[in-house]
């Protein structure tokens, strides 16, 4: 008996495993913080530019990501673990924090700017 309920147990509990170190979808990441500071001396012109960089940054960064839980959800399921978070995730943060000062500088300095498309 107990054997039959250990390996019904085990056969429960296999599907649980591939879940385990599974990178972080991209709509989870949020940004880091970053100082403003840099951005003072910065013009419109010079900081609308450098948001639409941050953005095209940003959009390659959310693809990388979307990859890697991909290839992860592959090898969870005939490893049993997925890659977890990648150089991607921490570098999607730390872009989400610099597009964020970005737009706190040109709300204080009152530019005029459109909206980028969101992202996924």
């Amino acid at each position: 008996m107990k054997l039959k309920f250990g390996f019904l147990a085990l056969i429960a509990l296999t599907p649980l495993g591939g879940c385990m170190n599974m990178p972080t979808p991209p709509s989870q990441i949020t940004g880091a913080y970053v100082s403003g500071i840099k951005y003072e001396n910065f013009d419109c012109a010079r900081l609308s530019a450098e948001l639409g960089s941050l953005s095209r940054r940003e959009n390659q960064l959310v693809t990388a990501q979307q990859q890697r839980i991909k290839t992860s959800e592959t090898q969870a399921f005939w490893y049993g673990y997925g890659q977890g978070d990648g150089i991607e995730a921490s570098e999607l943060a730390n872009v989400r924090g610099e597009r964020e000062a970005v737009r706190s500088a040109l709300d204080a300095k009152a530019c005029k700017y459109e909206q980028p498309v969101a992202t996924k």
